[in-house]
């Protein structure tokens, strides 16, 4: 067989692949049934392009297959989807997948690095933890309402209230059975806690000790956390053209529904990585809170969106200006310089 390209639909156990020629012509059509066949497959194939999903385990497989020598490219489920005809099948999503990676207009996503995971798992681990403690607060909080019993907003408030509140010598409405199990939840969320400060420690060395973190964190609105998952997503920048082509992946960029000559802008598309996003955003609602008393040129333009659209318009505004930042020194090497 001369296959130059190969599709894989990838599953836990069941592979579907689906090769041409360099003719476009289909010359393999097959259904692999374990992990292990594979790869003993993939091993023993002539060096040829692989294209794939972007979905579960595909950073790994893409991994391995490049060290086969083989050329591996991801697309992202979306632009498969429009080249799976008729009735959907293993075989379908293949068949969509190689028609996909001969658009020219494809964009591609480049395979994470086991490093690139690795930040990515904990910053994952990290936001799941501090996930579950805000929902056993909340829980809390509403349980204890109906019993007469209210704290005042804040997690940190309700943390230092709680052993008063399930302290057998108070009276206070609440059950001895209600309060042992208020004690159980609280010393859960002691527990998230000391987890949450392990991984923030973790997440200040790796920053430390990575200089391209060290760089991005010069911008305004992006610190460690930030600048380390910007790191896990996109590695060097390497995948993308420039500043506004990240910015629109991460859905930074409004929407549009225009038509003939009229332009009609909506919000933001909130396409691409939603945590990062969300990271870029929060950073900027904190630059918007603190430039109302400077006078530098970037504090002068974030007050002037602030004034005319309001916070939320100038936060995004922010997040979409650091994201461009960020990709121009990724892809140039500079470093950040302040606006006069």
């Amino acid at each position: 067989m001369n296959i130059t390209r190969l599709s894989i639909d990838l599953a836990k156990d069941v592979f579907q692949l689906y090769g041409v020629d360099g003719k476009q012509k289909c010359v393999l059509t097959r259904r692999i049934t374990s992990r292990a066949k594979l790869i003993e497959f993939i091993s023993r194939l002539e060096a040829c392009e692989i294209y794939m999903e972007a979905c579960g385990s595909s950073n790994y497989w893409a991994r391995t297959f490049q060290g086969y020598g083989h050329m591996v490219k991801l697309i992202s489920p979306q632009y498969v989807k429009p080249y799976v005809q008729r009735n959907k099948n293993d075989y379908r999503d293949a068949q969509g997948i190689m028609e996909a990676s001969f658009w020219a207009g494809t964009p591609y996503v480049t395979p994470k690095t086991v490093e690139q995971q690795d930040i990515q798992s904990l910053l994952r681990i990290r936001s799941n933890y501090i996930e579950i403690r805000t929902t056993v607060s909340n829980q809390l909080r509403g349980l204890i309402k109906e019993y007469g019993v209210f704290v005042v907003a804040g997690y940190q408030k309700l943390k230092q209230a709680l052993p008063g509140i399930f302290d057998r010598n108070i009276e206070n409405g609440l059950t001895p059975q209600m309060k042992e199990l208020i004690e159980g939840q609280y010393d859960m969320l002691l527990i998230f806690d000391e987890k949450i400060d392990k991984l923030d420690i973790q997440i200040e060395q790796m920053s430390k000790q990575n200089e391209v973190c060290q760089r991005l964190q010069k911008i305004e609105g992006i610190g460690p956390i930030t600048a380390l998952a910007i790191i896990a997503l996109v590695g060097h920048g390497q995948g993308f053209k420039n500043g506004r082509h990240f910015s629109a992946y991460l859905g930074l960029v409004p929407r549009q529904h225009s038509s003939g000559q009229k332009e009609k802008l909506l919000g933001i598309s909130k396409r691409g990585d939603v945590y990062l996003r969300e990271l870029l955003i929060h950073g900027g609602r904190s630059v918007v809170m603190h430039c109302s008393k400077k006078s530098d040129a970037r504090s002068i333009w974030v007050n002037k969106i602030k004034d005319t659209g309001g916070m939320n318009k100038a936060a995004v505004a922010v997040a979409n200006k650091n994201a461009r930042i960020v990709m121009a020194m990724l892809l140039s090497g500079e470093n950040y310089q302040k606006a006069a």
